[in-house]
């Protein structure tokens, strides 16, 4: 899902995150990266073992309905 996010510009909002996600290793005690989302300035921050450097910041049009299903699930996952 995560990765079908159309692209998209940036837009100005000071990068403030309401959602992440996190993968981890089999043995859970190695985080291989977080996914954060702020759905304000339609930016992705990732980090992580498995994130190479160019990916670390990405940007993804918010008012798509792909961006409104990852979101309706992230808020369902968290209430």
């Amino acid at each position: 899902m995560i990765e079908s996010l159309p692209a998209s510009e940036q837009h100005r909002c000071g990068f403030s995150p309401g959602w992440s996600v996190r993968a981890y290793a089999d043995t859970l005690d190695l985080v291989l990266f977080e996914v954060a989302f702020c759905f304000s300035c339609h930016e992705v921050r990732m980090h992580g073992t498995a994130v190479p450097p160019a990916l670390s910041t990405q940007f993804f049009d918010a008012a798509a309905p792909q961006a409104h299903a990852l979101l309706a699930l992230l808020r369902e996952a968290a209430p």
